[in-house]
């Protein structure tokens, strides 16, 4: 029993200096650990430190903040930081489909692998390379840009070449090797995706990365979040400004004052669903007898509309004392206008010539609606028909064809009412059209009116018609009454 205490004492001398070092050396271990945890932390609370300032130098710098040096700036930091070779900043697009590329640091390789011969041909150009990147969108949930911006993970590739999410090029200094993909968030709404591939040392991009550049990414979604409201509201306010330089520029081309003459009363009003439309009226002196009429619906409203008006009334108005009949000026329009029409823009016009003399009136039709004739003491607006196709609408031989002069002879107190489709097809809180029979109704009520008076009897009965619904379509309307005869 001795000799056992004896050993067991022995062991113990011998198993607690071993225990001791052990514990001392895994204390030692976890002090590393800790310690190297510190340091990295520390390093990314100085990166995070310096991102912030160097951004904030951004808004410092001056009163308006340019998106695109914001972004280099973002991106410039993080392929220092990350010690990557490349890197792309997407930004998803206002309808939140897609995301373009915003800007590019270094040689990156395109993320998409069609249009192979394209991309080498660009190699010795790197502009041309950030062409093909910026021309080719990614969509959203696609590939591994798309990927991360649809579910709003980041995204490590460590070994490139063996995934097949990846694509790889035949230049060497075009092949993706590692790679990392992190979104940039703001709140729960991804606003951008920033990509970096391959280190410079030629390392794999590790967790540690890829942690720092969605750090990185965090700290950026917010000042670039504020950036893009300030471009959009710098864009709002050009867009803005351009659109009062083009209502400014409609209001001169409409008539302000309709010409006045002793036997026939004109009246005309025009009200654009937007700030400008595509309706346009106008009242041309062809000679001392005679006047052009002319009232016309350009398809689409807005910018567009209102500048093919704008072409279509310098051409009318420099054609109009060369031809007086009104089919032969409809097709010389389209010969002139169509060929500089989009595909999905067109033009109805309806162009009459009023002899001031004998009230021998002389009108055609580009597929615009008929004017509506009121004898003096009938009861019911009638259609004057021809026929017709919109201007654009058609090849030159086909409109030609088509369109045909028609004439008709007025008296003392018949009345020619045009209007487009905005006023018939105007629509009330229950889809319900106010339509032709309830612009015939007005004209036959009123049809003892002046034209100025029964203009703002059918303005008037639209309005309470229609209520509190939007007007999403011009309206315009013209008027000619025939007040005495020689």
């Amino acid at each position: 029993m001795q000799g056992f205490f004896i050993w067991l004492t022995v062991f113990l001398n011998l198993l607690l200096p071993a225990v001791l070092v052990m514990v001392i050396y895994a204390d030692l271990k976890y002090r590393r650990k800790i310690k190297a945890e510190r340091d990295v932390l520390l390093q990314e609370k100085e990166v995070m430190l310096g991102f912030v300032d160097n951004i904030g130098e951004v808004f410092a710098d001056s009163d308006e903040v340019s998106m695109d040096t914001l972004l280099t700036r973002v991106l410039h930091y993080a392929v220092r930081t990350c010690k990557a070779n490349a890197g792309v900043i997407y930004l998803v697009n206002s309808q939140g489909s897609y995301l373009e590329a915003r800007t590019i640091s270094g040689i990156f390789p395109p993320l998409h692998s069609a249009g192979g011969k394209q991309i080498e041909q660009a190699l010795s150009k790197s502009q041309q390379l950030e062409q093909i990147i910026r021309n080719h969108p990614i969509h959203m949930g696609r590939g591994l840009v798309g990927e991360a911006a649809a579910i709003g993970n980041s995204i490590l590739v460590e070994d490139a070449e063996m995934d097949a999410r990846v694509p790889q090029h035949k230049a060497d200094f075009l092949k993706i090797h590692t790679m990392l993909v992190v979104p940039m968030r703001f709140g729960n709404q991804t606003i951008g995706v920033m990509c970096l591939v391959n280190r410079v040392n030629g390392k794999k991009f590790t967790m540690a990365n890829l942690g720092l550049a969605q750090s990185l990414a965090d700290q950026a979604s917010i000042p670039i979040h504020y950036a893009g409201l300030q471009e959009a509201l710098d864009q709002k306010r050009q867009f803005d400004r351009d659109l009062q330089i083009a209502q400014q520029i409609q209001n001169s081309l409409l008539p302000r004052k309709l010409p006045s003459y002793s036997s026939v009363e004109l009246a005309a009003f025009n009200d654009p669903a937007l700030e400008i439309g595509g309706d346009y009226y106008d009242i041309v002196q062809i000679d001392e007898k005679h006047i052009g009429i002319v009232i016309a619906d350009v398809s689409g409203k807005g910018v567009g509309g209102a500048l093919m008006m704008a072409v279509c009334r310098s051409v009318l108005r420099g054609n109009a004392p060369k031809e007086r009949d009104p089919a032969q000026m409809l097709a010389s329009l389209n010969r002139i206008l169509s060929s500089n029409l989009a595909d999905d823009m067109f033009i109805s016009m309806l162009y009459m010539v009023l002899n001031l003399d004998t009230h021998e009136l002389c009108f055609a039709r580009a597929g615009h609606e008929a004017p509506l004739l009121l004898r003096k003491g009938e009861l019911e607006a009638v259609p004057l028909p021809s026929g017709g196709i919109a201007i654009g609408l058609a090849g030159n031989s086909v409109f030609a064809a088509a369109i045909e002069t028609k004439v008709v002879q007025l008296e003392a107190g018949d009345m020619v009412v045009t209007y487009t489709d905005g006023i018939t097809e105007a629509m009330d809180m229950a889809d319900n059209e106010w339509g032709l029979d309830n612009l015939k109704e007005a004209i036959r009520t009123e049809g003892n009116a002046s034209a100025s008076d029964l203009l703002e009897n059918i303005r008037q009965r639209v309005q309470r018609f229609v209520g509190d619904r939007r007007q999403y379509d011009d309206m315009t309307m013209l008027v000619l009454k025939i007040r005495r005869t020689l």
